[in-house]
């Protein structure tokens, strides 16, 4: 198969989609493989290096999509990008569709093989295309966090771990998954008073073993949320919900406003909509706003500020999947890989979530998956 990496286009995104060592997976495995001209270098992975192992540099973004059997990204295609892709197209990459109907509309309308990232699941649960950005963006919400209260960015003017003879920070993390515990280990390891909420018992009962004394798990319901965000100096939105569904609005407005002026409200589930009424996307040229006097960070590809990092943490799982897909193709790959079969959403201009197609009012749109396959 052709296998196709465009340089990404997102507001200061400079990961890439394969690193040298993965290009040279796919070319070892029997597919061809092209770049665009650049597209590893902000992630500091020159085009010899490509071109070392067999792929080839193509120059402009629509000679790589127009090349490809298998676009391979990281963030979803852009307003620029959609006249790009084309029918039969296996598009390889984060797609977050829930939030975005004008791009569920035009992978729909393109008749793409959209397979996503976020949405490829084993049977028992475990999401193993997001776990390792939603590490990286974990332990950054801690930090972006800590770093927003300065007084500079409209913050509280708080040091978040604290001085002598000066209390730490309350951090409030809403969710404890893979995201929610890495931002907890960080903030913990900071030296705030570090709060994490959750809904699964197990969960909250391996939290209360693995972290430190001062990280407190606590079950999550409307009434503790709203007590703990009065108190809290950073909020950590961390919740997510399985099948590519929109997140959960956990903080309305009006609990917004109960907030203490100059906080600071992470939202790291804003690819999937936000767990705030008031969140909106970001970017990292402009990563805050000021709403009901809390300061917003709600940048949609945070992972991007470290592209070195999170590009090989990425690479290290996609690899694998990527070439089930391209050795076989994407109806034999879905077909004989259950965890491959929930990653596709969008196959010859039909919805294959349904959670997407509800969110974005496309349910007429929507069909199995095994049904748009082997339609």
């Amino acid at each position: 198969m052709k296998v196709g990496c465009p340089k990404e286009i997102k507001n200061r995104e400079y990961r890439v989609g394969l690193t040298p060592g993965a290009a040279s997976a796919y070319v070892g495995a029997g597919h061809e493989v092209a770049l665009e001209r650049g597209a590893g270098m902000g992630a500091g992975f020159a085009d010899e290096e490509y071109s070392a192992v067999g792929a080839r540099i193509l120059e402009t973004a629509k000679e790589v999509w127009d090349y490809a059997e298998m676009i391979v990204k990281v963030k979803e295609p852009l307003d620029a990008e959609y006249p790009l892709m084309k029918p039969g197209q296996i598009l390889y990459t984060y797609l977050h569709l829930a939030a975005n109907v004008t791009l569920t509309k035009a992978c729909v309308e393109s008749g793409v093989t959209g397979i996503a990232y976020e949405t490829v699941a084993t049977a028992a649960g475990a999401l193993p295309l997001l776990r390792p950005m939603s590490e990286v963006a974990g332990r950054m919400s801690a930090i972006m966090g800590t770093y927003f209260l300065s007084r500079t960015f409209g913050g509280r003017g708080l040091l978040a771990m604290g001085a002598p003879g000066v209390v730490p920070a309350n951090v409030l993390i809403l969710g404890g998954g893979t995201v929610g515990i890495n931002a907890a280990r960080v903030a913990a390891g900071l030296g705030t008073r570090t709060t994490v909420t959750d809904v699964n018992h197990d969960r909250l009962a391996y939290l209360s073993e693995v972290m430190p004394d001062n990280c407190v798990p606590v079950y999550s319901d409307p009434l503790t949320i709203a007590d703990e965000l009065k108190t809290a100096d950073i909020v950590i939105g961390a919740v997510l919900l399985p099948g590519g569904a929109r997140a959960p609005k956990l903080v309305t407005r009006e609990l917004m406003r109960t907030m203490k002026p100059g906080a600071v409200f992470v939202d790291v589930a804003i690819d999937q909509g936000g767990v705030a009424e008031t969140s909106r996307p970001t970017t990292h040229d402009d990563p805050v706003f000021l709403d009901e006097g809390v300061v917003h960070y709600c940048v949609a590809n945070m992972p991007g500020a470290y592209p070195r990092t999170s590009t090989i943490a990425l690479s290290n799982v996609t690899t694998a999947y990527g070439l089930q897909i391209a050795s076989k193709g994407a109806r034999r790959a879905c077909s004989e890989n259950a965890a491959l079969m929930k990653g596709l959403n969008t196959h010859g201009g039909k919805l294959t979530i349904r959670a997407v197609a509800e969110a974005c009012g496309l349910v007429g749109c929507y069909v199995e998956p095994e049904s748009a396959l082997f339609a």
